[in-house]
C-alpha cells in the first residue's frame, strides 16, 4: 500500500496484490478501495491488482474546493495511478462512478488501456432522466453533510438496486453498509455534485465511443434499471464490445455476485489476451433478421 500524487497534487491512496498483467479496479460512489476485495483475492493469483481510493475518500486526501471534483479528473487519477505506478497499460475495471470513469479512460487514455470492464454505468445517462438525476445528487449530497455518512449510509445502502444485494447476502450487505457510514461527508458531498451531477451523458459521446478501440465488456444486474438501456446503448456503438446482464441482480455487481462476476471478467481477460476480443463482424448487421439470398 501507499499514496500515488495525482497531477493536481492530491494524494491517492492504493493497495496492491499479486503479480503480472497489471489489472486496475475503481471503486463506485458508494463503495471505496475496500469494496473489490473479493476481485483482489481472485485476480491476485495471476495479476498485478491495484485498488485505489478516489479523490474524497479516505485515506486519499480530500479537498474541500469542489472544482477538485470532476469527470475530468476522475478519469486523470486513474491514468495518474497507471503512470504513478510504473504499469505502462493496464486492464482497467470500474463499477458505476468508476465504470463512468473507465469509459472516459478509454476514451481519453487508449495507450494506456488493455482492456474495460464497464458494470453498472448508467445512472444520469437516461436523456428523459437528466434533469431527476441532478436533483437526486443534490439532495444525497445534502443528506451526507446534514446527517452526517454514519446515520445516511443506512438510508442510501436501501435503494431500489442495493435491496437485492441485502436480500441475497446480508452479511456482505451490512459489511457495505458500514463501510460507506465510514466516508467523508464532505468529500461524498463534493464527489456528488462535482462528479456525479455534472458528468455528461453516455449519449451524448456517441462519435467517440464508436472510434474507441478498446476491447470493452459491459456488465448489468437486470434489475438495475436505470442502467439497462444505457449497457445496450455502449453494447451497439463501441466497436469491440460485449454486453453481460446477470439476472435477479442489482447494482453492487461485484460483491451481490462475485462468483460470476470473476468468472465473466476472467474469461473477458483471457479472450483479450489471446488477442480474441474483437469488433463485431460487419456480417452481424443488425437490420437483418434473415438471410435470404
Amino acid at each position: 500500500m501507499g499514496y500515488v500524487q495525482a497531477s493536481d497534487g492530491v494524494k491517492l491512496f492504493y493497495e496492491e496484490a499479486g503479480s503480472g498483467t497489471p489489472i486496475v479496479f475503481v471503486h463506485e460512489f458508494g463503495g471505496d478501495h475496500r469494496s473489490w476485495e473479493p476481485q483482489m483475492r481472485f485476480f491476485a493469483r495471476r495479476y498485478r491488482c491495484i485498488t485505489f481510493a478516489a479523490r474524497g475518500y479516505p485515506p486519499s486526501d480530500v479537498p474541500e474546493d469542489l472544482d477538485s471534483y470532476s469527470q475530468a479528473r476522475a478519469t486523470a487519477d486513474i491514468a495518474d495511478v497507471v503512470t504513478g505506478l510504473g504499469l505502462g497499460k493496464a486492464h482497467i475495471v470500474g463499477l458505476s462512478m468508476g465504470g463512468f470513469a473507465t469509459v472516459h479512460f478509454g476514451l481519453d487514455h487508449a495507450d494506456k488501456a488493455l482492456s474495460l470492464l464497464v458494470a453498472g454505468a448508467g445512472y444520469g445517462a437516461e436523456k428523459q432522466h437528466e434533469a431527476y438525476f441532478k436533483g437526486v445528487s443534490e439532495n444525497v449530497a445534502k443528506n451526507f453533510l446534514e446527517q452526517g455518512s454514519k446515520k445516511f449510509a443506512e438510508t442510501y445502502a436501501l435503494g431500489a438496486s442495493r435491496v437485492q444485494f441485502q436480500n441475497k447476502d446480508p452479511r456482505g450487505w451490512r459489511e457495505f453498509a458500514d463501510q460507506l457510514g465510514q466516508h467523508s461527508e464532505i468529500g461524498a458531498a463534493n464527489t456528488m455534485r462535482g462528479v456525479q451531477a455534472r458528468r455528461p451523458s453516455l449519449y451524448d459521446l456517441e462519435g467517440r465511443l464508436r472510434q474507441m478501440p478498446v476491447p470493452t465488456l459491459v456488465v448489468s444486474g437486470d434489475e438495475d434499471d436505470h442502467c439497462l438501456q444505457p449497457a445496450l446503448y455502449m453494447k451497439r456503438v463501441i466497436p469491440a464490445c460485449g454486453l453481460l446482464i446477470l439476472p435477479k441482480t442489482g447494482h453492487t455487481i461485484n460483491l451481490e455476485e462475485p462468483a460470476a462476476f470473476n468468472a465473466a471478467l476472467a474469461e473477458f481477460l483471457a479472450m483479450v489476451e489471446a488477442g480474441k476480443w474483437l469488433p463485431r463482424d460487419p456480417r452481424a448487421d443488425p437490420g437483418q433478421v434473415m438471410r435470404t439470398d
